[in-house]
């Protein structure tokens, strides 16, 4: 089995070592295309208005200059064209990528566009405490049950335009409960927490901060798993129509229809 990583948080990331050695456990035959530099909140961008290079590192580890979206195309369309991957792994993420944070995440665009290019793609992050910032954040969780929530995952066919989203809780790993398959949340963003600071020329910054979880009957969604102590597993899927709204958008439009 080939198997591509890749990340947002750029080709010198701890979580993307940390996945690479959980991924030779899978299989011998490794690549790496990676951004650059961190690309954090990058979503599914991909780079239009100026040129992408390519840095090789070893035979099968390069950087790319550009987006994780860029990385992964340019895994596919050049570096491994002729070689195309079984699998790709994205991350392992410096902080959780739950809810509606999958959409600006990088990590998840990565996995999304493996997933449009009919390669199978699993997105992993680690989340982390106030305590764990930066470059101290702790991998331990991931580290310890990366391994157990991939293998029933390496060998599922997935639906195509699919991709599955895993976090790691921010726990000790002895403390994890174990690995819950769930729905996407959603946070109460009409309480989003808006921070106003000065700098120290007087010019007043904002600092965006999250919203309260909104909670669903059984504790069901990945931000509720993850609070509770498990691993989430969360199938996700590019096609965003919204099929109960069709039928009456179709009403709407009946007397234009041509």
């Amino acid at each position: 089995m080939r198997i591509l990583l890749t990340n947002d948080d750029g080709i010198n990331a701890r979580g993307l070592d940390l996945l690479e050695t959980i991924a030779q456990r899978f299989s011998d035959d490794i690549w790496v295309v990676a951004p650059t530099e961190e690309q954090s909140g990058a979503g599914h961008s991909l780079t239009l208005t100026q040129p992408v290079r390519v840095r090789r590192h070893d035979n099968r580890r390069f950087s790319v200059t550009g987006t994780p979206t860029d990385a992964v195309m340019m895994a596919l369309a050049h570096i491994m064209k002729d070689s195309p991957p079984d699998l790709i792994l994205s991350g392992i993420n410096r902080g959780a990528n739950l809810a509606e944070d999958v959409t600006y995440s990088g990590t998840v665009s990565a996995a999304m566009e493996g997933a449009l290019a009919g390669v199978r793609s699993i997105a992993l992050s680690q989340s982390y405490s106030r305590e764990g910032m930066g470059d101290t954040v702790p991998f331990a969780a991931a580290e310890a049950w990366a391994e157990r929530a991939l293998e029933p995952l390496i060998g599922l066919k997935m639906a195509p335009g699919s991709l599955i989203n895993v976090n790691f809780p921010a726990l000790p790993p002895e403390q994890v409960k174990g690995v819950r398959v769930c729905r996407q949340g959603i946070r109460d963003y009409g309480r989003l927490r808006l921070i106003e600071r000065q700098d120290p020329r007087g010019y007043t910054y904002f600092w965006f901060g999250l919203g309260p979880v909104v909670e669903t009957p059984g504790h069901s969604t990945d931000l509720e798993v993850i609070a509770d102590g498990y691993v989430s597993v969360t199938p996700l899927h590019l096609d965003l129509t919204h099929d109960a709204s069709l039928a009456q958008l179709r009403d709407r439009f009946v007397d234009q229809v041509g």
